[in-house]
């Protein structure tokens, strides 16, 4: 069985006190790793129920009253493990959860999943501060694609590689063919085992149709047409400034507008938006962020190209939304920047406050990279030393430049 590395994560916290509510875009396999967590439960001997939300009796016998959960728990004297998915369904899941650990934290621990009109919902904010602690799952990384595709080899070869500076591969292209496909159709764990690419296609259409609109249904989204047209825009500039009277201007939306939109797609896990790193407000201060899909493969079919990435006019705007995919993945959202000035010059990622700082510059080419161009933030930020990742030409050294 292949587990993602959320997994160890979750299964650390389970005898923790504190609930545990993974959070994720849909279809990022949610529900499938809180079965696996249920299985690890019933190996080791740690009493557990599953309670799946879309099951209208269940949903209807907890909504009635909260404590309703205790009828289901197994006669045990050891504390439960309650895992609940689709807890948004609830009438007022903040409310369960708060009374479930006020009350029964002692016989109960609830691990949660739910969609994103349950984290949008601030009495969910408010009411669980200190009761609970989120686990983001993103859609899987590339190590993640290799084991879910049955190619573990190339994982391994991969961090042999790593391990190994200056080493030659005799397995390299196979490694370059996976990153493209990587790339191309993303991380989604039901397009990633699907070995069809039209049905890979498909699939990823259906992502963006049916679990996207539902989204935007229970986010509240009144105009649909705009929100779409919108996500569609961002796609296409993906690693661009987000100016939103510019964006109200071409939707002929009110910027209030615009900016809630930009807050639902922030919660629903599909985008995420970096600021400016500065430290002279005068010259430096450039107030938009930038945005970046959260999943290539969801890029890709928003824009409705798929084609191979030597042949892409946008193959630069793709690579640079795969490096923050990278840096996000090892760094987390919070601890990525970029930086431009107000003359500007411009440096892709900046990461001030990990445990060694960087700024990095992606270039699709290698031979676009011209250190000259980046003299100034260098002079400027001695103490952030500056690198550049290209995927082109693709060699060995390719994966010392992401890692």
């Amino acid at each position: 069985m292949i587990h993602r590395k959320l997994f160890e994560k979750l299964k650390v916290h389970i005898p923790k006190k504190e609930f545990s509510i993974i959070t994720g875009a849909r279809q990022t396999g949610k529900s499938t790793l809180l079965r696996q967590l249920e299985l690890y439960c019933k190996q080791n001997n740690i009493p557990a129920i599953f309670l799946n939300l879309e099951n209208k009796s269940i949903l209807s016998e907890l909504n009635e009253n909260p404590l309703n959960l205790l009828k289901f728990l197994p006669d045990t004297d050891k504390r439960i493990v309650a895992f609940v998915d689709e807890v948004q369904y609830l009438n007022d899941a903040s409310n369960f959860l708060k009374l479930l650990y006020d009350e029964h934290t002692e016989r109960i621990k609830v691990v949660a999943t739910g969609s994103s009109a349950f984290y949008i919902d601030r009495r969910f904010r408010d009411s669980l501060a200190g009761r609970k602690k989120l686990f983001y799952l993103p859609t899987c990384t590339f190590d993640e694609y290799l084991e879910l595709c049955g190619k573990s080899h190339l994982l391994e070869e991969k961090n042999q590689i790593i391990k190994r500076p200056g080493s030659k591969s005799t397995l390299i292209a196979y490694l370059q063919i996976e990153w493209e496909s990587y790339m191309i159709y993303g991380g989604y764990p039901a397009i990633i085992t699907e070995p069809d690419i039209q049905e890979k296609i498909d699939r990823l259409k259906e992502i963006r149709d049916s679990f996207v609109k539902r989204d935007i249904l229970e986010s509240g989204v009144i105009n649909e047409t705009a929100f779409y047209n919108l996500f569609r825009i961002l796609a296409a500039q993906s690693g661009s400034l987000v100016n939103i009277n510019e964006l109200a201007s071409t939707l002929r939306i009110k910027n209030e507008t615009v900016a809630s939109y930009l807050e639902v797609m922030q919660k629903c896990f599909h985008i995420a938006l970096i600021k400016p790193f500065f430290r002279n407000l005068r010259k430096e201060l450039v107030k938009m962020p930038k945005v970046f899909l959260l999943d290539t493969g969801l890029r890709n079919c928003l824009l409705n190209n798929f084609q191979p990435i030597a042949l892409r006019a946008d193959r630069g705007e793709l690579w640079e939304n795969t490096v923050f995919r990278i840096l996000a993945d090892k760094y987390g959202l919070d601890a990525i920047q970029y930086w431009r000035t107000s003359a500007g010059n411009e440096v892709d990622f900046v990461l001030p406050h990990i445990s060694e700082p960087r700024a990095i510059e992606a270039k699709y080419d290698k031979n676009q990279v011209k250190i000259s161009k980046y003299k100034r933030f260098i002079e400027t930020y001695p103490e952030l030393p500056f690198s550049f990742a290209w995927m082109h030409p693709f060699d060995e050294g390719f994966f010392q430049r992401i890692g």
